[in-house]
């Protein structure tokens, strides 16, 4: 089963990814993880990739895709695997696409997470994560069960984002918007678009995509 999770920053993809991994045994895949992976084992696209970003450069459409194609084609992802942060354009929906069909796949789920916006700048604003064990809380919605210390790992040093704030928020909403939120028509037109009520509970959201997925 492969998946992509769309929705903007704070939708709570990454959470939900983390259950879908474990329910269905498939992947989750996040670009940026797999870059600092490939820079880091010095291999031939690693190299490339370290020498574009310390240019000061966006890494190209065309190497990540060349990333995604080789990470996909380990064992692990043999089950299916779910991209979290990617395509975010058309011209990225479509080479993805070139991509799987040379490899004889294709998706099977486009799932966005419906958000409001005004609800996602206090949600990403209130986020914060343990410093030792990277357990994360919420002012408002997910708070240690002993006050100052992690229920995970028991360390007393959190920590947040420098750009979890309004302003920067805002500004990555509006990129959002402009940029990622035009690749839903392109789903919807091939018809494996579906969507869930980000805004629910997180358990109720998982609900939700455990029912759309078994459908």
């Amino acid at each position: 089963m492969n998946i992509i999770l769309l929705g903007p920053p704070g939708a709570g993809k990454g959470t939900q990814a983390k259950f879908l991994e474990d329910r269905f045994r498939i992947i989750q895949l996040s670009t940026g993880d797999m870059l600092r992976a490939a820079v880091a084992s010095g291999s031939a696209l690693g190299q490339q990739a370290k020498a574009i970003m310390n240019a000061g450069k966006l890494v190209s459409d065309s190497l990540v895709i060349q990333m995604i194609s080789e990470r996909i084609d380990q064992p692990d992802c043999q089950n299916g695997f779910i991209l979290d942060g990617f395509p975010r354009t058309v011209p990225q929906a479509e080479a993805l696409d070139r991509m799987l069909a040379d490899k004889g796949l294709r998706l099977d789920h486009v799932i966005e997470m419906k958000v409001d916006d005004e609800a996602l700048v206090d949600r990403i604003t209130g986020r914060y994560s343990c410093a030792k064990c990277g357990a994360g809380y919420h002012d408002l919605f997910q708070i240690p069960k002993v006050a100052g210390c992690c229920d995970s790992c028991g360390g007393t040093a959190f920590k947040r984002r420098a750009d979890d704030n309004a302003e920067t928020v805002k500004t990555r909403l509006a990129q959002y918007h402009a940029q990622t939120a035009p690749i839903l028509p392109y789903y919807q037109d091939r018809g494996i678009l579906k969507a869930v009520d980000g805004m629910a509970a997180i358990d109720d959201v998982t609900r939700q995509l455990e029912a759309l997925l078994a459908a």
